[in-house]
């Protein structure tokens, strides 16, 4: 339970939490932010994956993308009531110690991590199979692309977080420009009739080509947990709300705007390729809006858009980097990973989590020697269980908050999360829906379910184990853990 801050307790817990953030520069400028809640709902899923799920759903992948773009909000928004409480660089890990517990703390972040350590082997392996577009890297093998990947973008995390800032401003920003472009162009060829490879685009080209649902219903359903994937990245803006230069200001803006997002970018997208060309002519590996551009026959236009795409990639791979340094860095603060991944540079840079982070990406680029044409496939389902439970834990974390707010414990937000309760727990059980979708997939998904969890419930529990001791319960917590202890029957996570 919140403790109150108005106590001694309180305030002793507050300043604690606070201290987790020592060291951090709030450098990041409000337009950089802006740009980072943009480029955080627009990343791989889209630009890759859209091609592996146009093949599996056809035109029903814009309603599934609605679907689960609704939710996505919904956990944004709630994200976004907890920020306006208490900015921190800890983000949903910080929120989870202090509504939940070290224990919540614990599984959260590395939850989190779990995600982005194998969203980041889909980013380097994106960029290898980006780079295979053009003929003249045909006979480089894929996973030299995705260690030069790895390199580059390991080392601009190594800088002063401004230098993360403006490089993920500019890779946003040619995200943003390319889709806009692609949405002009295409709207202006529709509109116009203008044949694209040969053939007059219009809706006839869903009714000719076995209609809204060509596979069916239950095939459009059982991809929402892929699609989920998609939106994995959108919390990142509440991580680098802790480093903003004034993230109440600027965070409700960059949050609302990720809805319409939402609707232009993907669904709008969606429902233009599958209007211009036939939705058969998309494929796996290989990004649709690359085939669009391609089939207009305009020397080097899909070259282009492949740049494009690869900096999508890049900026993904970025952005994970950054917030894992960053969320490994609050774990160790409370004592639920090791002390090493709290070490700060005199940048302020959390650079042993960064590390840690790239260690992990270097396996990636083991999997791309061995298995270059399953590496999406077997991470993506991973991934999409870590961010069921960060989604889950963040929209918790709200209900903990809202029930303080509203017994008079906390002070009452003014960004808060449309719908309180009812929306939350709807949110909660399509968060539990995506795992039960996920069991269906046969057989990636259901072994992610049936053996995947097990393990990693298991693993998880050994890591409490280990590091149990140096938590902020053992004998030498901070005062407030100890006095709130003493108040509350020597349980000091009621």
């Amino acid at each position: 339970m919140a403790l109150d801050d108005t106590t001694d307790a309180g305030k002793a817990k507050q300043q604690w939490l606070k201290s987790h953030d020592t060291g951090y520069h709030q450098a990041l400028k409000p337009r950089q932010i802006q740009m980072i809640g943009i480029g955080g709902a627009i990343g791989t899923g889209l630009f890759l994956g859209a091609g592996a799920r146009l093949q599996i759903a056809g035109p029903a992948l814009a309603l599934v993308y609605g679907v689960c773009g609704i939710f996505s909000f919904f956990v944004l928004r709630a994200l976004g009531e907890l920020v306006m409480y208490r900015p921190t660089a800890g983000s949903f890990v910080s929120y989870s110690r202090e509504f939940l517990g070290e224990k919540a703390s614990f599984v959260t972040g590395w939850m989190f991590f779990l995600n982005w350590a194998h969203a980041g082997i889909v980013d380097i392996t994106a960029v290898a199979l980006y780079m295979h577009y053009w003929g003249a890297f045909a006979g480089v093998p894929q996973w030299i692309f995705a260690a030069i990947a790895l390199g580059f973008v390991g080392g601009m995390n190594m800088l002063a977080v401004k230098f993360f800032g403006e490089l993920e401003f500019w890779f946003s920003l040619v995200k943003v420009a390319a889709l806009i472009s692609f949405l002009v162009i295409g709207t202006l060829i529709l509109g116009l009739g203008h044949p694209v490879a040969g053939a007059v685009p219009g809706l006839h080209m869903i009714t000719e080509n076995g209609g809204f649902f060509p596979h069916g219903i239950t095939n459009a359903v059982i991809i929402i947990q892929g699609v989920v994937f998609a939106y994995a990245g959108i919390e990142i803006v509440g991580t680098a709300a802790g480093e903003a230069e004034n993230p109440r200001a600027v965070l409700p803006g960059a949050i609302n705007n990720v809805i319409w997002r939402i609707c232009l970018f993907y669904v709008g997208s969606v429902v233009l390729l599958v209007m211009l060309l036939p939705w058969t002519a998309y494929k796996a590996g290989t990004s649709p809006f690359v085939t669009f551009f391609s089939s207009l026959g305009v020397p080097g236009i899909g070259s282009v858009m492949n740049i494009v795409v690869l900096t999508a990639a890049l900026s993904s791979l970025n952005s994970g980097l950054y917030s894992t340094g960053r969320v490994l860095r609050s774990l160790a603060m409370g004592g639920s990973a090791p002390k090493y991944v709290s070490k700060m540079s005199r940048d302020g840079v959390p650079y042993s989590g960064i590390l840690v982070t790239l260690v992990i990406y270097a396996g990636g680029v083991v999997l791309n020697y061995y298995v270059p044409n399953k590496v999406f496939e077997i991470v993506l389902n991973i991934s999409s269980v870590g961010v069921v439970s960060t989604w889950a834990f963040i929209v918790i974390c709200q209900m903990k908050l809202r029930g303080a707010q509203d017994r008079g414990e906390i002070a009452r937000v003014p960004f808060r999360m449309p719908g309180g309760r009812i929306m939350a727990w709807m949110t909660l059980l399509f968060l539990a829906g995506v795992i039960v979708l996920m069991a269906m997939d046969y057989p990636a998904g259901t072994y992610t379910i049936l053996i995947g969890l097990p393990v990693l419930a298991l693993l998880l529990g050994i890591g409490w184990t280990l590091l149990k001791g140096t938590h902020p319960f053992a004998p030498a917590a901070p005062s407030y853990i100890v006095t709130h202890a003493a108040e509350t029957d020597g349980d000091p996570e009621t």
